[in-house]
């Protein structure tokens, strides 16, 4: 688990000092390490969550370390906590820099056997609440006028194929197609837009994993081991920050090495 003992002091300006970020799923998992990662980074972070006990402790370890975070419960299925989340942010702080649009849910079954409920609520999580997101986020980012990054949790799912993964797949594949969309879309408002696309990673959403599968990936995986959040919090780090600023319209995997030879 990571605490922020490295975070650099406010005097000193990180890769995205004087930025505010707003970051989805922010209370556990990925959206945790990047929420800290960004903060490490001099960001003022918004944490946004359905459960408001994990940013809350998110937001403790920021503030003892020095940094700046405002905590906004959002539900991303519903337009008007995504608009409430946008509008605080800007209103607060005055800007909207960077959005790391991490939250979302698995769904693992047959097609048999999956309900229709579940494949709803996975869509609409996982795209309607990413396109949500991104519609208000590049709204305010015009407002401003200083351009902006935004970066969703896309998956190595939307280009492999895994039985049971059905909605899941097909969730993480609409945010592939959506983002080399929305990168034409902005770019002349210095706006870019990508998509990390993590492998198996050390989370909640992976202690699914039955040991002898994910013994199984790690074998596969070309560094012989499994993710850790901060492998993926620290590109969206990077994609967030200056050094990736002529980068736009892409999926990128950090998964270790998992799809060289094929997704199993």
């Amino acid at each position: 688990m990571s605490t922020l003992p490295n975070l650099l002091p406010p005097s000193t300006p990180g890769a995205l000092a004087g930025k505010v970020a707003i970051v989805t799923g922010a209370g556990s998992g990925i959206g945790r390490a990047a929420a800290l990662a960004f903060a490490r980074q001099g960001a003022t972070v918004v944490l946004a969550g359905r459960r408001a006990q994990p940013l809350q402790g998110v937001a403790q370890q920021i503030e003892q370390a020095g940094g700046r975070h405002l905590v906004c419960a959002t539900d991303v299925r519903r337009d008007q906590d995504v608009a409430e989340l946008v509008s605080t942010t800007v209103q607060r702080f005055g800007r909207l820099d960077i959005a790391f649009n991490n939250a979302g849910i698995p769904s693992f079954g047959l097609i048999g056997e999956l309900a229709v409920a579940e494949f709803d609520d996975v869509i609409a999580t996982n795209v309607r609440g990413v396109w949500l997101l991104q519609k208000h986020e590049i709204s305010a980012m015009r407002t401003v006028g200083n351009g902006g990054v935004i970066i969703n949790t896309s998956s190595i799912a939307a280009t492999g194929g895994t039985a049971g993964l059905s909605a899941y797949a097909a969730s993480k594949a609409a945010l592939d197609a959506m983002v080399r969309v929305l990168a034409l879309e902005v770019g002349a408002d210095g706006i870019r837009v990508n998509n990390i696309s993590p492998g198996v990673i050390r989370t909640e959403m992976s202690t699914a994993i039955a040991p002898e599968f994910l013994s199984a990936i790690q074998a596969h995986t070309a560094l012989k081991r499994i993710g850790e959040p901060e492998d993926v919090a620290d590109v969206a780090v990077w994609l967030a920050s200056d050094a990736a600023r002529y980068i736009t319209g892409q999926s990128i995997l950090v998964d270790g090495g998992f799809n060289i030879a094929g997704v199993r």
